[in-house]
């Protein structure tokens, strides 16, 4: 990787080389980016996107890496990370927010603003932009519910604004898992409501997380997809995995369709006791379990 070149071609943007990803993922795993960079700008994100292309070096974007394992290799070429693209800005009715964002912090604002209809993804940890990319959900919403549209750049370097129904939304998937881009900001269209009854529902449903969910460790959330007809957690329990150890791995005893970090676990512990998981039930109950998270990265 030439940095002298890459420090000539993109001089303004904040660059880590050889960076461990464990220091911004939540499951703290992750072998090292080659280079790891915090675009300010739509402009700079475009810059980035067609250096790669004209020097033809892979790039990932990680968004809030909470969904997410990045294997114990690293990442090969340029990491894209947008948490310093972070505004969110209220318009009557609706909110636009930067790619970078916090969903949570995102569903604040909503709050302040007395509008409803993200009260459901106030416990998602997730970036606005990673949001988006797999259509993230809970507590029976998903942000394809409120989403009105999204600013894309391309790979090809071309800006897009598409539509709601452009997204072709569905169950953890958006049009961006079929055709590489970068989300650089997203329009949610919501109603006015009380700010009292907005207040309380996403008090209850913190409440619930917190009570329901293994928060005091590091973990990826959600590992599996839930399978049509059943639920993870008593698919695992029901085959006697939950509390199972691997390596610095557990399955949580708290909530079985979450893995914890609780001993300095590799990523490769992650990997290897989801691969586990899928076989047991699968041996057991006939069902394959697909990953919700993302696992990218090279081999060590």
């Amino acid at each position: 990787m030439d940095k002298e070149k890459i420090e000539q071609v993109l001089p303004r943007i904040k660059k880590l080389y050889q960076e461990p990803l464990s220091h911004f993922t939540f499951t703290q795993t992750g072998g090292p980016a080659d280079c790891l960079l915090f675009p300010k700008t739509s402009a700079e994100v475009k810059d980035i996107i067609l250096f790669c292309q004209k020097e033809n070096i892979p790039w990932t974007v990680l968004g809030n890496a909470s969904n997410l394992i990045v294997r114990d290799g690293g990442m090969s070429g340029f990491v894209v990370m947008l948490e310093e693209m972070d505004q969110v800005q209220v318009s009557g009715s609706t909110i636009t927010a930067s790619a970078g964002a916090k969903l949570i912090d995102t569903t604040l604002v909503a709050k302040e603003a007395h509008l409803t209809g993200l009260e459901f993804a106030c416990g998602i940890p997730g970036s606005i932009g990673g949001a988006v990319y797999m259509n993230a959900g809970a507590y029976g919403g998903e942000v394809k519910d409120v989403i009105q549209s999204v600013e894309i750049v391309w790979e090809d370097g071309r800006f897009e604004t598409l539509t709601n129904k452009e997204m072709n939304f569905s169950y953890r998937h958006s049009v961006l898992q079929e055709k590489k881009g970068v989300v650089l900001s997203v329009t949610f269209a919501l109603e006015q409501g009380d700010h009292s009854a907005i207040s309380s529902r996403m008090a209850e449903l913190t409440e619930l997380r917190e009570s329901k969910q293994p928060l005091e460790y590091p973990s990826c959330g959600s590992v599996f997809k839930r399978p049509e007809g059943h639920y993870t957690g008593k698919l695992i329990q029901d085959a006697g995995l939950q509390g199972l150890k691997w390596g610095g791995a557990q399955i949580s005893e708290k909530h079985a369709g979450f893995i914890v970090n609780i001993d300095q676990a590799t990523a490769t512990d992650y990997i290897e006791l989801i691969q586990h998981i899928q076989a047991v039930i699968f041996q057991q109950f006939g069902v394959r379990l697909e990953t919700e998270v993302r696992i990218i990265g090279r081999e060590k």
